[in-house]
């Protein structure tokens, strides 16, 4: 939940020119309490607070809450006195472990450069991606949209040319939007804002600048550097005189080395028919693997995750005779794993499969099997794959798959929105 103030300003436009603004601050709207709706989709419309008595805070609360005033880490009592009506609803954090891992999935599947900054928020260089998947705004809707879909939820996104204003601009997004700040609008939309926007400046902070006639950032950019340092410190002083400047050099940090990858598709409709299921992993497979040839990994176990209709997840893996980063090879794997999956007769609701162990290709033991050295199958279908990953990467992710463009996974078709909140992820 995002705490800084913010001006009004939904809704302004500040351009449309994306040059050097490669930096994303994806941020889950209202996380916890939207989690809590996607599986419980009746209490939509209704002001909602995930809290416990045991705490006694609020860790997040819906809109219709916050309409009332209702924010996080209120104490419940106030916030209950504030919206008496509202549901309260008990946190279950392991959920809320599980959809942030499926979230920072989606973002590690455009770009390798993520730095996560909580289980709801991240920020992404998406300039490697460019190529591949279009401009930064272009990029920004598809995270939207496969978020809303895979998960139920909605994200905000900011886009601009540093970390501090794409942050920014991801706040006035909220709820459910995206902003752009073009490079050359970054000072004017940072002069819009009140000066406790500033990273750093808390309500003490915001006090001592008050005294000097600073309320605005602004009024803290037009101030000399000596007297802001003589009002909040040295150090402080420069850091926030800098910020009102637009100057944040700090790259985006990926915060730990992915050790697996993976994707999954949430069908529209729940499926019986187990060899559309097939089809659909086919084209997960395939999607996997192209992401490990692109980043140079290869992996030993095969993890597939079926979801059925009455919302049980079920897992199963399988550990490889050599690591790979073949789709053909990831593929079948997964489809014996899915013969052996007990689905008690339910339909399926989502697949999913996953490569885990990964390692750098380069020195890695990736050796077949006797017969396959000899006639050299596994490499042909590698070389083969390969090819196809120059076709997608020049004409696009559809232009051509393993078989039919509908094994390809959902979200990696083409700019199509679908209706939101369809397919909300539950335990």
């Amino acid at each position: 939940m995002s705490r800084g103030p913010r001006a009004n300003l939904r809704g302004r436009s500040w351009g449309d020119d994306d040059d050097g603004c490669n930096v994303l601050h994806v941020d889950m709207d209202a996380f916890f309490a939207l989690v809590e709706l996607a599986r419980r989709p009746e209490l939509r419309g209704r002001p909602v607070i995930v809290g416990g008595a045991e705490r006694g805070v609020v860790l997040s609360a819906t809109y219709e809450a916050r309409a009332f005033g209702v924010r996080s880490a209120m104490p419940m009592a106030a916030a209950l006195r504030l919206c008496p009506q509202a549901v309260v609803v008990r946190p279950e954090h392991g959920l809320y472990r599980e959809v942030s891992h499926e979230a920072m999935s989606i973002l590690r599947d455009v770009t390798s450069l993520v730095e996560q900054l909580s289980v709801d928020e991240a920020f992404l260089d998406v300039r490697g991606a460019r190529r591949r998947l279009g401009p930064p705004v272009v990029i920004a809707e598809g995270i939207r949209e496969r978020v809303a879909r895979a998960l139920g939820i909605t994200c905000s996104v900011g886009i601009a040319s540093t970390k501090f204003v794409a942050k920014l601009a991801s706040v006035h997004a909220k709820p459910d939007g995206l902003l752009l700040v073009p490079r050359g609008a970054t000072i004017p939309f940072l002069r819009s804002l009140p000066v406790g926007a500033l990273w750093g400046v808390g309500e003490r902070t915001e006090e001592r600048l008050a005294r000097y006639g600073i309320t605005t950032v602004a009024q803290l950019a037009d101030t000399e550097v000596e007297v802001l340092r003589g009002a909040v410190g040295r150090s402080a002083g420069a850091r926030l005189h800098d910020l009102a400047w637009g100057r944040d050099p700090r790259p985006v940090e990926p915060t730990r080395i992915e050790k697996s990858l993976g994707a999954e598709s949430t069908f529209e409709h729940d499926r019986t028919d187990l060899t559309e299921v097939e089809a659909r992993l086919l084209g997960l497979a395939d999607h996997v693997a192209a992401r490990l040839r692109r980043h140079g990994q290869v992996g030993r176990v095969v993890a597939l995750k079926v979801r059925t209709s009455d919302f049980r997840t079920l897992s199963r893996s399988r550990t490889l005779d050599a690591p790979t980063d073949v789709g053909r090879e990831i593929y079948l794997a997964a489809r014996e794993l899915l013969a052996g999956v007990d689905l008690r007769g339910l339909p399926v609701r989502l697949v999913g499969v996953r490569l885990e162990g990964l390692v750098v290709r380069d020195g890695a033991a990736v050796q077949s099997t006797l017969e396959e050295a000899a006639d050299g199958t596994v490499e042909r279908r590698r070389e083969a794959e390969a090819a196809m990953d120059l076709v997608r990467e020049r004409f696009g992710s559809s232009a051509i798959g393993p078989g039919a463009s509908r094994l390809a996974p959902r979200g990696e078709q083409g700019p199509a929105r679908s209706q939101r909140g369809a397919t909300p992820i539950v335990r």
